[in-house]
């Protein structure tokens, strides 16, 4: 049996979202499958794919084949993988650059601006 992975379509009408799937080569593309291996929705913005990529290894050194968009996506998700085990590296500061704080002298205060006068109405008896 020849084991391809490719997406096989989910989701409604003008709304699709795909799952990647192992798969016999002979079935149809919404057919009956192995593995689900992630999924894929192009109506996403920015991280529009999850894969799990130790599957998908071991498919493929078990002689499975890949379809060319899995394929990209593959390479898109080693490509953005980052490790937890790995530290991250940051770099030396070559100088720490002191800031200089203003001295409580140097500071003139502001001058005082009186409030213009506000001509006040006599209050008339109501009758």
């Amino acid at each position: 049996m020849a084991v391809k992975i490719r997406l096989t379509r989910t989701g409604g009408r003008n709304n699709a979202c795909f799952r990647i799937v192992a798969c016999d080569s002979r079935s149809p593309r919404d057919g009956r499958f192995i593995e689900i291996l992630g999924w894929y929705d192009p109506n996403r913005e920015g991280q529009n794919f999850e894969l799990k990529l130790d599957k998908i290894e071991k498919w493929v050194g078990n002689g499975a084949q890949l379809s060319d968009t899995v394929a990209s996506m593959v390479r898109r998700a080693r490509r953005n993988q980052t490790t937890i085990d790995e530290p991250l590296e940051v770099p030396e500061i070559a100088e720490v650059v002191e800031v200089a704080e203003p001295e409580a002298d140097t500071v003139e205060p502001a001058e005082e601006v009186e409030a213009p006068a506000v001509a006040e109405k006599a209050e008339e008896p109501v009758a």
